[in-house]
């Protein structure tokens, strides 16, 4: 008797992303499903962007600042688009530039007031069915001396989306200022023209053969039977409540040295640095946590056409790893599976994180995740405009001081290169939530990550067990390798 034969469909033809016929409803791209339906449940605040930059000299003129934020909102749609919600569920709707009322005041504060001032605007939630996703105030600290707080939510830019935004606006103001337009090169696409090359790509959920079907039972199948929640140690419960997305930083850095040996390790696992401190960061969890099941993540940028480098909008998302620590007898075989999931996770970008958790078994109440780990190249040159002497005033960009852990452990790190493709450290922070964290537990979980990092990077390759049991002791290479003599 032959075999039945399962006739697949042909694939549909391949999506081209140029611009495109506006339909009457423009969906969310997935990226921006979680920003909207965390928003929708009170935490919109959460996922506010802040940025502050500082004119000073004698030629600021705040009148051309006002214009060249009405010129960045014209130029990139997603800082003029709200998201109200449909018969046919969320949807973006873009505002025509004339009729944009952009909330821009200008208020006199001093240096001692900046902070709190910046921080109380970037507390401020938006709704987002109504409210454009920015707002800015110009901060007059004297008459040659202005701070610019912009702060947009999270689901009309992402981080890389900032390179570009900054840029254009120092662009206008520059232009605005001697009384002209800015000359900006026209946009290839919009942000919407984004969108729906997106879902094109990805087909419907209702079609099972689609691309965004394969990703979603893909995810299912991976996530299936894991821990529902890490067991983290807690702070004692306060009298007050604290603000659960309220963060604290606290900063860390590794050397040119410990980068090299981190770079010789992922070389002979033929993986990325990435790679190697994503596992350094799954053995952490699992130890904090007492457990040998860990779904950690990252953010992926989502900008996987040439085309979009220049837009301002949010295309990032996040991507699950489960890592097993209980299927990796040494180094080796952590480093070789944690490159195998994090191909895998790049491989299935694109589901919506609100759509998943429907298709799981764990109460829909909790989070996909808890820890994440994200790595940024170090920034090269500058490539925005800068103002000349002649000009006579200056723009720098200054810390804003707001801190919101929307994870409970959360590192941001940047790799740098010298000037010859030399490692030359790596820095950056973690954020944890002071609700549920105090500083010395989260100080603790720091130095068993960066102990364990030292000791890859010191060139360990043993089992786990004496990688664990050393690091939380900070010990050094050999007295990992005496712990793994005694293990075995």
């Amino acid at each position: 008797m032959s075999e039945p034969v399962c006739f697949r469909p042909p694939a549909p033809p391949v999506a081209v992303l140029a611009p495109r016929p506006r339909p009457a409803h423009v969906p969310l791209a997935p990226a921006q499903e979680r920003m909207w339906h965390a928003a929708r449940l009170g935490r919109s605040a959460d996922w506010n962007v802040a940025r502050a930059m500082r004119l000073r000299g004698a030629a600021v003129d705040v009148t051309a600042l006002r214009t060249a934020l009405e010129c960045l909102v014209a130029r990139h749609e997603p800082l003029r688009t709200t998201y109200p919600a449909t018969e046919r569920g969320p949807a973006q709707w873009v505002v025509e530039p004339a009729d944009v009322e952009l909330d821009v005041t200008e208020c006199a504060v001093t240096d001692t007031e900046l902070d709190a001032a910046v921080a109380a605007l970037a507390a401020r939630p938006f709704d987002l069915t109504r409210d454009l996703p920015v707002r800015a105030r110009l901060f007059v600290l004297g008459p040659d001396d202005v701070v610019l707080a912009l702060v947009v939510h999270h689901i009309s830019v992402d981080g890389r989306s900032m390179g570009p935004l900054i840029r254009d606006l120092v662009t206008a103001y520059l232009a605005c200022r001697s009384g002209s337009t800015p000359e900006w090169a026209p946009l290839p696409v919009s942000y919407t023209d984004y969108t729906l090359w997106k879902h094109a790509q990805l087909g419907e959920f209702t079609d099972e053969w689609s691309r965004a079907t394969h990703q979603l039972r893909y995810w299912a199948n991976t996530l299936a039977g894991r821990p529902a929640l890490l067991d983290l140690p807690a702070r004692e419960q306060q009298s007050t409540p604290l603000d659960p997305a309220a963060g604290a930083l606290l900063p860390i850095s590794f050397d040119p040295r410990t980068h090299a040996g981190l770079l010789r390790l992922a070389q002979h696992g033929r993986a990325s640095l990435f790679m190697v401190l994503q596992a350094a960061f799954a053995v952490t969890v699992g130890a904090f946590a007492r457990s040998a099941d860990v779904t950690v993540a990252t953010a992926v940028s989502g900008r996987d056409h040439r085309l979009l480098d220049d837009l301002v909008g949010n295309f990032s998302d996040d991507v699950l790893m489960r890592v097993r620590l209980d299927r990796a007898g040494d180094v080796d075989e952590l480093i070789d599976q944690v490159r195998r999931v994090a191909l895998a996770a790049y491989a299935h970008p694109d589901t919506p994180n609100p759509r998943l958790k429907r298709c799981l078994l764990q109460d829909a109440a909790l989070p996909l995740f808890q820890a994440t780990l994200i790595l940024q190249r170090g920034a090269g040159p500058r490539s925005r405009p800068e103002p000349t002497p002649a000009q006579g005033f200056s723009i720098t960009e200054v810390p804003t001081g707001v801190v919101r852990a929307k994870h409970d452990l959360e590192f941001g790190l940047t790799d740098h290169y010298d000037p010859l493709g030399a490692p030359a450290g790596i820095d950056g922070s973690f954020i944890y939530p002071i609700a549920r964290f105090d500083e010395e537990t989260a100080q603790r979980f720091v130095a068993r990550f960066r102990a364990v990092v030292g000791l890859l990077a010191d060139g360990y390759r043993g089992p786990l067990p004496a990688l664990l049991a050393t690091a939380g002791r900070r010990g050094s290479l050999s007295t990992a390798r005496r712990a793994a003599r005694v293990l075995v």
